[in-house]
């Protein structure tokens, strides 16, 4: 099945990316539960930051404002120091957990949000993440479909990992693989890159498990069935 512009019009307007993203994780999970080994299980992590400015709600249908009792309001000194915080403020990834004297985390794949791309902080901090996973010798895969904002974290967390690294051009839309590798006390990262384009079909990526195991992540048949399960038009038709 070719690949679909989920955040753009037509279809952007008649699905939400949030939903397609939250099913495609659970599905990408399913179906490595039917590859893997015992002891290690896939399981979906999805977290969409909601931005709210005042989290106080008014009920319709109350007294006015200037009616309601209002004790006196309480002003705290000003702080000593404010920093900025970057956080992820997306996460769709799924998880592969290996039980071995408790749960420990042996791959993991990343599906990029505009969020994570929309700003030089929230691309820092995907990637410090990114970055965290392949020092810790977690396998990764990376996916990026987000057509509406335009950054190469997959060059931007090679570039992280070897500032001297010579990197292709800008490439927006991808499915990158790693595979940290430890040989003779020195850590290495192994990669695996696809260019991805609208109208075409996906790619098969390899997931490196801690501890040696790869599986094929089968990105455009779980896409398929994410697409079929869930009713979404194609072409937006």
């Amino acid at each position: 099945m070719p690949l679909q512009d989920h955040f753009r019009p037509p279809l952007s307007v008649r699905r939400a990316w949030t939903s397609f993203h939250s099913a495609w994780a659970t599905a990408l999970a399913i179906d490595l539960n039917q590859r893997l080994p015992p002891r290690y299980f896939a399981e979906p992590n999805v977290q969409f930051a909601i931005e709210i400015d005042v989290a106080t709600w008014e009920e319709a249908g109350g007294p006015p404002r200037e009616e309601v009792g209002v004790e006196e309001a309480w002003v705290p000194s000003a702080p000593q120091l404010t920093l900025p915080l970057a956080g992820v403020a997306d996460v769709v990834e799924v998880q592969i957990i290996r039980q071995e004297g408790g749960p420990v985390l042996a791959g993991a794949i990343e599906l990029v949000s505009p969020a994570n791309k929309d700003r030089p902080s929230s691309r820092d901090a995907l990637v410090s993440k990114c970055a965290n996973y392949l020092r810790q010798g977690v396998g990764l895969v990376l996916i990026d479909l987000v057509t509406d904002r335009h950054a190469d974290l997959h060059r931007q967390l090679l570039t992280r990992i070897d500032p001297e690294a010579e990197t292709a051009p800008d490439v927006d839309l991808y499915a990158a693989a790693y595979r940290p590798v430890s040989r003779e006390q020195q850590l290495t990262v192994e990669v695996w890159h696809a260019p991805l384009a609208i109208g075409a079909a996906l790619p098969t990526m390899p997931l490196w498990l801690r501890g040696g195991i790869c599986l094929p992540v089968d990105l455009g048949a779980t896409y398929e069935r994410t697409t079929r399960e869930l009713r979404v038009p194609m072409n937006g038709a």
